[in-house]
């Protein structure tokens, strides 16, 4: 089989004119793809520019020198990752804690069971647990003993009072008496 030395050069020439386009694909898309990468990976315009100059410059060694040094997460990761941490922080500082002793207490205690600080009073009407700063139930909106209620006047007041110590009073001489 006889070759035709002009039939070489023509593939000779056919080749390497794709091989040059090839490398020049390969360097316009891994210099756009830097580009795009290192948008996602860092805000900092300095390094977006040095990334994409590094491997412009070094074509394929340019892109493993890009891989070692870029940011590990990108954006996005580092985003979602601080929306995890200050979700578990907020369930963390969700949880009560006890004025005296600074540990976990449930909701639901009246008092801490390791130091017994009082946590929690109940209603005088309905019983239900109350903060300890509170004056009025909010589950049935009775005023905390002693506290003045709303649209009542001073002899109002000692009316009642009145009345209550008389009923106190006859109590105290019927269990006297009884």
């Amino acid at each position: 089989m006889n070759l035709d030395p002009a039939y070489l050069n023509n593939l000779t020439l056919v080749l390497t004119v794709f091989g040059i386009a090839f490398a020049l694909a390969l360097w316009i898309s891994l210099v756009i793809w830097t580009w795009r990468d290192i948008r996602n990976r860092a805000r900092d315009p300095l390094a977006q520019t040095l990334s994409v100059i590094l491997v412009a410059l070094l074509n394929l060694p340019g892109i493993f020198v890009y891989l070692v040094l870029r940011p590990q997460r990108t954006l996005e990761d580092e985003y979602q990752r601080t929306l995890e941490e200050e979700a578990l922080l907020a369930a963390i500082e969700d949880q009560l804690l006890c004025p005296g002793c600074e540990r976990r207490v449930k909701d639901d205690w009246m008092v801490c069971p390791n130091c017994q600080t009082k946590l929690k009073k109940n209603c005088h009407e309905c019983g239900k647990l109350m903060e300890l700063p509170w004056n009025i139930c909010p589950y049935c909106g009775t005023p905390e003993l002693g506290m003045r209620r709303d649209n009542m006047s001073m002899d109002d007041v000692l009316r009642n009072l009145k009345m209550d110590e008389n009923v106190d009073g006859d109590e105290a001489e019927e269990e006297i008496v009884g």
